[in-house]
């Protein structure tokens, strides 16, 4: 191979250019690409070392120029140059107007939003509720209040009874309205809160975003199924009634919270009422104050008035 320009055969590698070794003549500092093979040369049969094989021109120059790429020293600024073409050409691609309006560009925003969805799932995370149906009934009130106390949106209700048994009536249509999963158990007792605790201990692998689990009911058996709760992690609130009165204990915190069913509300802690009496006794000593003032105020200018008329008539003079 010679120089194009001053057809020196002394010549160095300089690098390589569009993925062809670049050499740099030594006489003339031309730089110039390694010439292909001409199709007569490539035709030509060339026989090993042994006389028994014979190979192309292209096969018999393979095996050495192999050997010379894996001998070059890619420089690091032939490879920082190599980056910034490819990313040029990246760019072009992705920039270009055919490439924005194509169907793969769409599925790949599409997929992008998916998993932005996932991740933010994954971050915020949802609250659970299971209930036993045969122990505990919880209308649209009920169950509104029970979401407001969660920090986490609640996603997921499931409730556990013998839906055949005839004294639960149209509960199950009505679950089953407002989104509840229902889970059928057989007749027998305790079967609900036995079907409560294997699913409730494994609800994790079903649902691994959950961060806070309603437990509804009022059998003492279900203590176990909290516990376990509390050991995976989860902030976890047992709902039980007395009377009529939903009692809504942190099992992390221990703080209580009492809902009245019949009126619909949330039933204040002592400490608050204590406040509200001390805010009314403020207010009304408040109005108290402020009468005394108005009072006060009429009877100064009623005696102001007095004391005019009286100096007004004794300026008169006698008939």
């Amino acid at each position: 191979m010679k120089c194009p320009r001053c057809e020196s055969t002394l010549y160095r590698k300089n690098g390589r250019r569009n993925g062809k070794q670049n050499y740099l003549c030594k006489s003339c500092g031309k730089q110039f690409l390694e010439p292909a093979f001409s199709r007569s040369l490539e035709t030509n049969l060339l026989a090993n070392g042994n006389g028994h094989t014979k190979v192309s021109m292209a096969e018999a120059t393979e095996v050495p120029l192999g050997k010379n790429l894996l001998e070059d020293k890619v420089t690091e600024k032939s490879l920082g140059s190599f980056s910034l073409t490819l990313a040029e050409e990246l760019l072009q691609t992705i920039l270009s107007p055919n490439w924005l309006e194509s169907a793969a560009f769409s599925q790949l925003l599409l997929k992008i939003q998916q998993k932005d969805e996932i991740k933010h799932q994954l971050e915020t995370g949802i609250s659970l509720l299971l209930l036993d149906a045969e122990n505990l009934k919880l209308d649209v009130n009920s169950e509104l209040f029970l979401a407001s106390i969660c920090e986490y949106p609640l996603q997921v209700k499931m409730a556990f009874a013998n839906w055949r048994n005839p004294s639960i009536g149209k509960q199950d249509i009505e679950l089953y309205n407002r989104s509840y999963q229902l889970v059928h158990v057989p007749e027998g007792k305790n079967s609900a809160d036995g079907k409560m605790i294997a699913i409730g201990a494994c609800v994790l692998r079903s649902y691994p975003t959950v961060k806070e689990i309603l437990v509804c009911s009022s059998d003492g058996i279900l203590i176990h199924l909290c516990n376990e709760l509390q050991n995976q992690g989860l902030i976890v609130y047992w709902v039980r009634r007395q009377g009529q009165t939903l009692r809504i204990e942190n099992r992390n915190t221990t703080k209580l919270t009492h809902y009245s069913l019949t009126m619909a509300t949330e039933v204040p802690s002592f400490e608050k009422v204590f406040e509200q009496i001390q805010d009314l006794i403020k207010n009304e000593q408040e109005s108290i104050n402020a009468r005394l003032n108005s009072l006060a105020a009429i009877a100064s200018l009623f005696q102001e008035r007095c004391n005019i008329n009286i100096k007004y008539n004794s300026k008169q003079p006698e008939k």
